[in-house]
């Protein structure tokens, strides 16, 4: 595979967060802007396109199910979503997708598998998202959006790709999991998907961890994406997000992450999620997310 230089991005922000139980998160993508993420791009020497997609209006009068919270939001949101990230993948772009929360992942994923016929992913998240409407303890689609990509879950919700492209479950992995739901552990051992606990990061390190992630999620795939919650970090250094749990990543294991990626020249899209600044110390967690987003883009200490 060839290096993807991020010679044009196209930087969607998706301000909604009704795929959670707690809001918020709309309003991420604007304090990640206010965190200077424009001019950082700008230093960078990044091309990029900004657009912001419009949040879908509250729906009235739809069937209320308590496993598919607020369905017919993430479905407007995520389709509308799904159309711009094919257009982008079309035209040779790098889509850069600003959260909101995870159920955005839905309409990422539903874009990039109709242009992208073996596509890999790199789910870097406390969680796996991979629950279902009959396995989920919450009923809130940001915790079904991986499964959803696999082909799993309603049938409104993986019609979204279209033409019923998925991911194959050989080419994910997981990266920071801590927090499992039963029905997802079972998923993720009869499917075989990769999945490195924070226990197995204290265990072999980020930097091979990180090395194998690199190699399973390329490997016979035509592109890789990564999807990372910014949950995944420890919530000491990253307090802005909805759903904590303690014994996350550190600071430099992110970044090097990050800067792995960016080296391995892998990727062909990439999205940050579940930035809540209501729920931030300052603006800690919107400038931590600047800066691993740069170190994804090239920058480096020296």
């Amino acid at each position: 595979m060839t290096n993807h230089r991020f010679s044009q991005v196209s930087v969607f922000s998706v301000p909604f967060d009704r795929g959670a139980a707690r809001r918020g998160s709309a309003q991420g993508p604007e304090a990640l802007f206010r965190a200077g993420l424009a001019r950082k791009l700008q230093a960078l020497g990044v091309q990029y396109i900004a657009e912001r997609l419009a949040p879908p209006p509250h729906a009235k009068g739809t069937t209320r199910d308590a496993r598919l919270k607020n369905l017919h939001e993430v479905l407007a949101v995520t389709e509308a979503l799904a159309a711009r990230i094919h257009a982008a993948a079309e035209a040779g772009h790098f889509p850069l997708v600003l959260g909101g929360d995870h159920s955005v992942a839905i309409g990422t994923l539903a874009g990039l598998t109709r242009h992208y016929r073996k596509l890999g992913v790199i789910w870097m998240d406390a969680h796996s998202d991979l629950n279902t409407p009959d396995t989920t303890p919450s009923g809130n689609i940001h915790g079904m959006s991986l499964a959803v990509g696999l082909g799993k879950g309603d049938a409104r919700l993986t019609g979204i790709s279209g033409d019923g492209s998925f991911i194959s479950p050989e080419h994910v992995v997981l990266i920071g999991a801590r927090s499992l739901d039963q029905g997802e552990r079972e998923l993720i051992r009869r499917e075989g998907i990769t999945c490195y606990t924070m226990q197995d990061i204290d265990r072999l390190g980020m930097f091979r961890v990180m090395e194998e992630a690199i190699r399973i999620a390329s490997s016979g795939t035509d592109g890789v994406h990564l999807s990372f919650d910014i949950d995944s970090v420890d919530p000491s250094i990253a307090p802005g997000t909805g759903t904590p749990v303690p014994g996350g990543l550190s600071y430099r294991e992110a970044h090097l992450a990050l800067e792995m990626l960016h080296e391995a020249g892998i990727l062909v899209s990439a999205e940050f999620v579940e930035n809540n600044p209501l729920l931030d110390s300052g603006q800690r967690t919107s400038r931590l997310l600047v800066g691993l987003i740069s170190s994804l883009l090239g920058e480096r200490i020296l």
